[in-house]
């Protein structure tokens, strides 16, 4: 009679079950991964097209100055702008701060004003936003360009 461990039947199916575990593991691994990939690749187009809405809300801004007022758009695909801060409820004005000389210049002879512009895009739920300051001029000090 011969010992139990010199009986090697079934070993090859044993170790072919094995095999079989481990590659259904690394597919799965795979079939996970790219799936979170591709929720990230999603989610990183959504914020890229919520920020360039964004920067076509300040472009709209910019074009709006010297006017103080507050605005909103849409564009297609479900995206839109707004002006202020992503913690604002609603468009807000845009913000004069005041007015500045360039050094160099004349200083009783030109000054600039000077705007902050805060804008906010949205894109299927994603939101960005861009903040620039923005100076208009040169004007004439004491011009009625100036007022």
């Amino acid at each position: 009679m011969e010992p139990a461990f010199n009986d090697q039947k079934g070993f090859a199916l044993v170790v072919a079950m094995v095999m079989l575990l481990v590659l259904t593991l690394i597919g799965l691994s795979s079939i996970f991964s790219s799936v979170f990939e591709t929720q990230i690749a999603g989610n990183d187009r959504l914020g890229q097209a919520a920020f360039y809405a964004a920067a076509g809300g300040a472009e709209v801004g910019i074009s709006n100055l010297p006017g103080t007022g507050s605005y909103s758009g849409a564009l297609p695909n479900d995206e839109s702008y707004r002006s202020g801060k992503i913690t604002d409820p609603g468009p807000q004005n845009l913000a004069f701060k005041g007015t500045i000389q360039n050094r160099g210049d004349d200083v009783t002879m030109w000054e600039y004003k000077r705007f902050q512009i805060n804008a906010v895009g949205q894109s299927y739920g994603a939101r960005k936003e861009v903040e620039l300051q923005v100076r208009v001029g040169p004007y004439v000090t004491g011009t009625q360009y100036n007022n």
